[in-house]
């Protein structure tokens, strides 16, 4: 009798589990707990070996500093010139592999390895600053007999600083990132209009070449600013992060929620937005709408605003824009991923993507703000979850080169030449994927325990 009701048990409990299976199988997809949780270790997974794949292949041993170009297939190739954009940014991601998980103490060694090349072979110990671009060997490239410096690559310089500074703790680290941002503000700062001036001479002072200010470099000195500020408090740095926020928030930002590019030196922006068709096309070199740094610019402001000490909700609204003008413009509804470009053609009712290209670090950063939206907004329409999750199955199909490792440079599904173009170069590094993934996994796992726990 006690086996009989023992099959009986076992035969309704398969029953009931084939129910719920069923069920289930209606339902449609998991939930979204169950679906982070598996994202989540995949990301954690290619992060994993992203970290193998670029270290220490990268680490030039001889010279100091990191090598920078690489072929398709991982083979050290041309002069090995070093930019201080790269070698800053590696910096930043070997420092951020390291305070992510205290297993890989070697990454720590990486950034030293970095930080000793910017102080010595970067660093102008005449005048300061930080040279946009030196051999191999740490001689300066000049233009002619003209050496020149950026505000782009000495924004890059502090940030890689003051993220080593977090993890090393050396004083020295903090003492240079100082100064850096000292000798940056001395020249470069605008007192009349506020922010800063683009294009430097070697001693630090602005000269006219181009568009005097733009939205690339003031996106990205936002975010030096407030890496600086998370480890040295100052009165000064404070008052430079808090009006680079206002003018990348009210001022960069249009009404639309997309970034004009290019400024005057009282940040009036150069548009042709009234313009004629033909002049319009022009100049769309200089006046396109980048939907990569669009919503890349979303998160930025959210992280400025939270080094600041102010509540989400301040810039939650803009970025929320940003984010829906890129998913409603640039999005593939076929085959998921962000268009790059794009423009508001004078007598046209919509917007014109005007390149499809599908480029590495527009995919890898609209991960991120998609799921930082999610979080805030989980029953919103544009269901940023779900984008979120077909971004990285898209990421997954077209971006990832399951032969070699790395990222190719733009998806292949726009572009299937990318296949044998380089893996790196000074301009192809990897702190947009690291950067992306490593936050896309924090908000993961935030998303999971949150979720399993209610």
């Amino acid at each position: 009798m006690r086996l009989l009701r023992v099959l009986v048990v076992v035969i309704l409990g398969g029953f009931v589990l084939a129910k719920c299976e069923n069920k289930d199988s209606q339902a449609g997809p998991p939930p979204v707990q169950d679906r982070a949780r598996t994202i989540m270790n995949e990301i954690d997974s290619v992060l994993n070996d992203q970290y193998q794949l670029w270290y220490p292949r990268v680490m030039d041993r001889q010279h100091g500093g990191y090598l920078s170009q690489f072929t398709y297939d991982w083979k050290p190739e041309g002069d090995q010139d070093k930019f201080i954009v790269t070698q800053a940014r590696h910096v930043w991601s070997t420092s951020k592999i390291a305070a992510a998980d205290n297993g890989l103490t070697a990454f720590e060694d990486y950034g030293r390895h970095g930080y000793q090349f910017l102080r010595g072979g970067m660093w102008d110990q005449e005048h300061g600053g930080f040279y946009e671009l030196v051999s191999r060997e740490g001689e300066v490239i000049a233009e002619g007999d003209t050496v020149r410096k950026q505000l782009y690559g000495n924004a890059f310089g502090i940030y890689g600083l003051a993220a080593y500074y977090q993890v090393s703790k050396d004083p020295e680290v903090l003492d240079l990132a100082r100064e850096a941002f000292r000798w940056l503000d001395e020249g470069a700062y605008d007192p009349e209009n506020g922010g800063y001036f683009n294009s430097l001479t070697r001693e630090g002072k602005p000269y006219s070449e181009g568009f005097p200010k733009d939205y690339n470099s003031s996106i990205h000195i936002l975010e030096a600013l407030a890496e600086l500020y998370q480890v040295w408090p100052d009165a000064l740095l404070r008052e430079r992060l808090h009006e680079m926020y206002r003018i990348v928030r009210d001022r960069m930002v249009t009404d639309k929620g997309y970034l004009n590019l290019n400024f005057r030196a009282d940040w009036s922006p150069v548009v042709y937005t009234d313009s004629s068709r033909a002049l319009q096309k022009a100049h769309l070199d200089t006046d396109h709408i980048t939907f990569g740094h669009d919503i890349e610019t979303a998160f930025l402001l959210l992280e400025a605003a939270h080094a600041l000490g102010f509540p989400a909700d301040s810039t939650l609204s803009k970025a929320k824009q940003m984010v829906d003008h890129t998913v409603e413009h640039a999005w593939d509804e076929e085959e998921g991923g962000i268009y790059d470009y794009g423009y508001y053609f004078q007598g046209d009712d919509s917007l014109t993507v005007t390149s499809k290209a599908k480029v590495w670090w527009s995919q890898v950063e609209a991960l991120h703000s998609l799921l930082i939206m999610a979080r805030y907004f989980p029953d919103d329409p544009h269901n940023y979850f779900d984008l979120f999750a077909r971004q990285w199955a898209y990421i997954k199909q077209y971006m990832l080169d399951r032969e070699h490792g790395g990222w190719y440079r733009s998806g292949l599904d726009e572009e299937p030449e990318a296949r044998k173009t380089p893996k790196a170069t000074i301009w192809k590094g990897n702190y947009h994927t690291i950067r992306g993934l490593l936050r896309s996994k924090e908000l993961l796992k935030a998303m999971a325990q949150n979720e399993s726990s209610e």
